[in-house]
């Protein structure tokens, strides 16, 4: 008998129904043990680890409920599977709410419980994969910088070689693609990780305010100076000063950027010491500043004193590759911050995450699993969870024709799909697709999909 296609715990205090039910899985090849109810199992489940539980609900003192608690705190990869002869929609309701997976009324057809045994062992298998993930994402150096696709790896070597010295550095990427975080890991990563860190986003403030808050003023410089305050420059001593936005700052202010950059030293609006200041700095922009020189919006030589290091962040759709572990990592997030359940996603809707094109790049999916995450009603994300425009986008072009399906390909897609929104009944399948159920069987055996024997619904 094959112990690779799962272990799976029968729990009843009837012993013809364990034995019966236990009987008809172990002839499907799973390794099956039997408990005689709530106590035993959950010894047993101490003693070594399961795929799947199928347990009663009404058993002595220690009931189906009192179980599921147990794994789900104990071994939450276990996919739990309630049965009763008391079936209602309240019970099915409260057993979802504590963690089911699934839950089947007595008295249930032969291929009702190999369906559900097998979804529940993909199921379990999802949640580990998902595990493996959070743990790949946990072991990571503490960089701030998710990605394996070889885009990314151009990137940390260029941080890698960079963090050390002091010179200027320039990102360029579309927005939410990362450039803060990039520029932080050069920070961490420099001889100036215990000193301040300090961003600023030039595009928020009009110059006169933006030129306040980086060099300072006096008291009385203007109105509304009713004290003197430290610029942003000096708050950044011996640190790092991020400047974000960098194409969007105008003419003046450029040439006084220029010089406190040349000189190292900065004097306040309204004020005539020049004060001494040693300060990295990183730049950004989703610019094209060398355009914006041609264009004369941008001056050369600021340009050319920014640019002394360039780094290039590409969009998350030139790096798909990338949207499993960061999806994984934004899900770890939120689920962590907000103390719910949810533990990873479905392979259908790690699809759809990866064919969207994400105009807003990271920030966007990270925004998505965010709401994703706060209203999915299960540990796993579903497909239908999604917001709409990502679940009905077209599959993106990338230069490949990885994206275009086979008609092959397309079929058995909504085969798939068809069998998930009917739960595997066949007939309503078979229904749907506007087919008898004998093509129903020919279709599934083309494409290696079990549809059990052909003489059941």
């Amino acid at each position: 008998m094959s112990t690779s296609s799962g272990t799976i715990l029968v729990v009843d205090d009837d012993a013809v129904a364990r034995q019966l039910l236990a009987d008809a899985l172990r002839k499907e090849g799973y390794d099956v043990e039997i408990a005689a109810g709530g106590a035993d199992a959950i010894a047993l489940g101490r003693a070594r680890p399961f795929d799947v539980v199928l347990t009663d609900i009404k058993m002595g003192e220690v009931d189906g409920l009192a179980v599921l608690r147990e794994f789900r705190q104990r071994s939450p990869e276990t996919a739990i599977v309630l049965l009763t002869a008391f079936g209602s929609m309240d019970g099915a309701v409260e057993a979802i709410k504590q963690g089911a997976y699934d839950y089947l009324a007595k008295p249930f057809k032969k291929e009702d419980i190999k369906l559900v045994v097998r979804r529940s062992l993909d199921h379990s298998r999802l949640v580990r994969e998902n595990a493996r993930i959070r743990e790949e994402l946990r072991e990571r150096h503490g960089s701030p910088l998710i990605g394996s696709s070889p885009a990314m790896l151009e990137v940390y070597t260029l941080v890698a070689r960079v963090s050390s010295g002091k010179s200027t550095v320039l990102l360029e990427g579309e927005s939410g693609t990362g450039k803060e975080l990039v520029a932080h890991a050069i920070h961490t990563n420099s001889p100036r990780r215990g000193r301040p860190f300090v961003p600023v986003n030039c595009a928020a403030l009009q110059d006169t305010l933006l030129e306040s808050e980086l060099f300072g003023h006096e008291k009385g410089a203007f109105t509304g100076a009713v004290v003197a305050k430290q610029g942003l420059f000096e708050a950044a001593d011996q640190g790092t000063l991020f400047l974000d936005e960098i194409g969007d700052i105008g003419q003046a202010l450029q040439v006084k950027l220029l010089r406190v950059i040349q000189e190292q030293e900065v004097r306040h609006v309204g004020g005539t010491a020049s004060i001494k200041v040693d300060v990295r700095i990183v730049a950004a922009t989703n610019r094209d500043l060398a355009q914006m020189v041609t264009d004369g919006k941008f001056r050369e030589d600021l340009f050319y004193r920014l640019n002394v290091v360039r780094i290039v962040l590409p969009p998350l759709r030139e790096r798909r590759e990338d949207i499993p572990m960061l999806a994984h990592h934004f899900l770890q997030k939120v689920s962590s911050a907000n103390n719910q359940p949810v533990r990873g996603f479905v392979p259908e809707t790690m699809a759809l995450l990866e064919r969207y094109h994400w105009p807003g790049n990271v920030r966007e999916l990270e925004n998505v699993i965010e709401r994703t995450v706060s209203l999915a009603p299960g540990p796993l994300i579903m497909p239908d969870d999604l917001p709409e425009a990502v679940r009905k986008a077209e599959p993106a072009l990338t230069g490949g024709d990885e994206s275009l399906l086979s008609l092959d390909d397309v079929e058995k897609r909504h085969l798939a799909r068809v069998l998930r929104e009917t739960g595997g009944n066949k007939v309503r399948a078979a229904k749907i697709l506007g087919i008898d159920r004998r093509t129903l069987y020919r279709m599934a055996e083309r494409f290696g999909m079990d549809l059990g024997e052909e003489n059941t619904e």
